[in-house]
């Protein structure tokens, strides 16, 4: 998952605080990626993958959004989605193959001989391109 600066502290404060920005303010994007953040690193995959979600509803084209869907979904099993999360993302832009390829979120992808075989083919310098 793409780090956030803005989870830089007590943990529990701080998912208090971003539960309370949202109460208030369903579709603040910032403190949705924050909250999904938190949620995930604390196991919570779930909770993460529906924030995940409801931010890339909101930011359908947003490289990074869909990246952390994408792990979201690796995380609670579902490679498909995964997957197709990754697909969308790799199509909006992203191109941080390096921290992709170290992200312990995306294991379960990473697993996947379908993935594998369509990751050497974006991978800059391993394959056709997007």
């Amino acid at each position: 998952m793409a780090k956030n600066k803005t989870t830089a502290g007590d943990p529990q404060f701080e998912v208090a605080f971003f539960e309370n920005v949202l109460k208030h303010s369903p579709d603040f994007v910032e403190a949705l990626a924050a909250l999904a953040e938190l949620y995930t690193k604390q196991g919570l995959y779930e909770k993460g993958l529906e924030l995940d979600r409801r931010l890339a509803r909101l930011r359908p084209d947003e490289p990074v959004v869909l990246y952390n869907l994408a792990c979201s979904l690796s995380l609670v099993g579902d490679i498909a989605g995964a997957f197709a999360a990754v697909k969308a993302a790799f199509q909006s832009g992203y191109e941080d193959f390096a921290h992709l390829e170290k992200d312990r979120d995306l294991l379960n992808l990473f697993g996947d001989t379908a993935f594998q075989e369509y990751y050497r083919g974006v991978k800059p310098g391993k394959g056709a391109g997007k």
